[in-house]
């Protein structure tokens, strides 16, 4: 066998590898991390109302925002591609959706609170896809910025 080709395949064997256990190292890490900063936040309201309920009275009122910009790892993004050939469902950026919407959320209920806000109604999610290739050989990296917004309350303390 060709102990260049090998080397070759190697290579790539070993990023694929290696992307795949860092990228799930990060991604189980950030999900921890994530899934304490909701349940500090679990007592601020965070929905959409047609009206507001009437035992809320609003004596202050903001506008709040958080985002974030989440990129797939070096493995999903090669698996993405192979589906991508193929076509279907590419299950590999589900979960980075599914980080990015939570992520942006919990920094926009975090920009309520540090505010000293009660609840964030209307909420509104953004997203967008960002690619950073200059040059039409590389390949852009995959990635989503997700943006979430809402009306932050403070609420008399009648409420």
């Amino acid at each position: 066998m060709d102990p260049q080709l090998v080397l070759s395949f190697g290579g790539t064997v070993f990023f694929l590898a290696l992307g795949y256990a860092l990228g799930s190292y990060l991604e189980r890490r950030h999900l921890r991390r994530l899934e304490a900063r909701e349940a500090a936040l679990r007592g601020m309201p965070c929905t959409t109302f047609q009206r507001l309920p009437r035992e809320w009275t609003p004596t202050r009122v903001d506008l709040v925002t958080g985002s974030v910009v989440i990129s797939v790892d070096y493995f999903k993004r090669f698996v993405a591609g192979l589906r991508g050939i193929f076509g279907g469902r590419i299950r590999t950026y589900e979960p980075l959706l599914d980080r990015a919407r939570r992520e942006a959320i919990v920094r926009m209920l975090e920009a309520a609170r540090d505010a000293g806000h009660d609840a964030v109604v209307n909420v509104r999610i953004e997203t967008s896809r960002t690619a950073n290739a200059d040059d039409a050989r590389q390949q852009p990296t995959a990635g989503v910025e997700m943006l979430a917004f809402g009306t932050a309350l403070t609420l008399s303390p009648e409420r």
